[in-house]
């Protein structure tokens, strides 16, 4: 038996049946559509890569990393403030300027698919006026890690290179970088933070409080070390240390802000330790547990103008072990006189501070925000507040 309510739905299935069959013979009695008209846009032509022509060098260049998100390093000309150019730095690489301005060098470790597969080890050079990559020097290891001051530096006279390296343990690769092609391999334990030494090779900072001197000869090297002047388990000094090639001798300081100088030789010499903070009328740094107290701090935290003798440093109040928190102010120190001259509070934190060499010097200021600011040392105001600019170290030109 079939009920009322199944007679129902077979009507309106059929109902809804023959409308369908309707409008499908309308469809079929229509005219076909005219084909599309034929597109009269112009091919688009493939591009072609390029390398952009740098100006004429200017000691007020900035060259910024992009910090940990962002891929490159932006040449920033620190009068304009505008990016004359873009040097490719990925993010486990480090950068270098060639002191005679002819070469940008790029130590880096790259994966044939990004994150995996063959291991490339090698220092990439290129010109220093049109960008083109010139070569590629193959390296036998170096230290998966990026955007440090000292794991990769370059003699005074730009004839050879010092890559940091750490497998299985740490040692240095002496590179040729006139005839492109490792020269050796220092094993270096226990030791990081490189300096070149004039005549004799590099200097490193080591674990046990001294500072390695590594003379470097045409096959081997042969190792000293100097007495220990620092405790590194207790207060230990920042990698970042600068160095002053007209001295030839470099400025370390300590997480509690102990300012030291070493001058650099076959037997270095090492100064004796002072306070900045009671350089500048404030109670000494301790590693007491919250001590609140003004600290060095930041990822490159000091910078030294040569001719001048003055030192910039960031700081922020903060108690012991905050060494990586961003300056709040900057220090600035005479080394002559051992005294803080200025204090300059800062808008925003900073993590990285680079001063230019030349008699009328800029400041480079970089955070994690991506912020590049330009800074003038002698009124100490923002001359360039840049967004996005970049986030990472700071290196600037040598000058003659």
């Amino acid at each position: 038996m079939i009920s009322a309510t199944t007679m129902a739905g077979i009507g309106k299935l059929a109902g809804a049946a023959a409308i369908s069959l309707i409008a499908l013979a309308a469809a079929q009695a229509q005219p076909a559509a005219a084909p599309a008209p034929a597109s009269t846009m112009a091919p688009v032509e493939p591009e072609e890569p390029f390398t952009h022509k740098l100006p004429e060098w200017s000691p007020h260049w900035g060259f910024v990393r992009g910090g940990w998100e962002n891929g490159g390093t932006r040449i920033w000309n620190g009068d304009t403030g505008k990016m004359v150019g873009l040097v490719s730095t990925g993010r486990w690489s480090d950068l270098a300027l060639d002191p005679k301005r002819r070469f940008i060098y790029v130590s880096e470790s790259i994966w044939t698919k990004v994150n995996r597969g063959t291991r490339q080890d090698m220092i990439s050079v290129y010109d220093s006026v049109n960008m083109a990559l010139v070569t590629e020097i193959p390296l036998p290891g170096r230290l998966i890690i990026g955007t440090m001051k000292n794991n990769f530096v370059i003699s005074d006279d730009g004839k050879t290179g010092f890559v940091y390296d750490f497998s299985p343990a740490s040692s240095v690769i002496v590179v040729d970088l006139e005839k492109r092609k490792v020269g050796q391999v220092v094993e270096l334990p226990g030791c990081a933070s490189l300096v070149p030494v004039t005549g004799i090779g590099f200097s490193a900072l080591c674990s046990d409080g001294t500072i390695a001197t590594v003379t470097v000869g045409p096959k081997t090297s042969t190792v000293s070390h100097s007495q220990p002047f620092f405790k590194a388990a207790e207060d230990g000094v920042f990698d970042f240390f600068t160095y002053d090639r007209t001295k030839g001798e470099i400025v370390t300081l300590t997480y509690t802000g102990l300012i030291r100088t070493v001058k650099l030789g076959a037997a270095p010499t090492i100064g004796d330790a002072w306070s900045i903070q009671a350089a500048a009328g404030v109670r000494p740094g301790d590693t007491r547990p919250l001590d609140i107290n003004w600290f060095p701090g930041g990822r490159a935290a000091t910078t030294l103008h040569r001719a001048t003798g003055m030192l910039y440093v960031l700081m922020h109040r903060g108690e012991y072990w905050t060494q990586k928190a961003d300056g709040e102010e900057i220090w600035v120190v005479n080394m002559a006189t051992r005294k803080v001259v200025k204090r300059v509070p800062l808008k925003k934190p900073i993590g990285n501070i680079e001063v230019t060499q030349d008699a009328k010097p800029l400041i480079f200021l970089s955070g994690d925000e991506g912020v590049v600011q330009v800074m003038d040392p002698a009124t100490y105001e923002i001359k360039h507040d840049i967004e996005r600019g970049g986030g990472g170290m700071i290196v600037v030109p040598d000058v003659d």
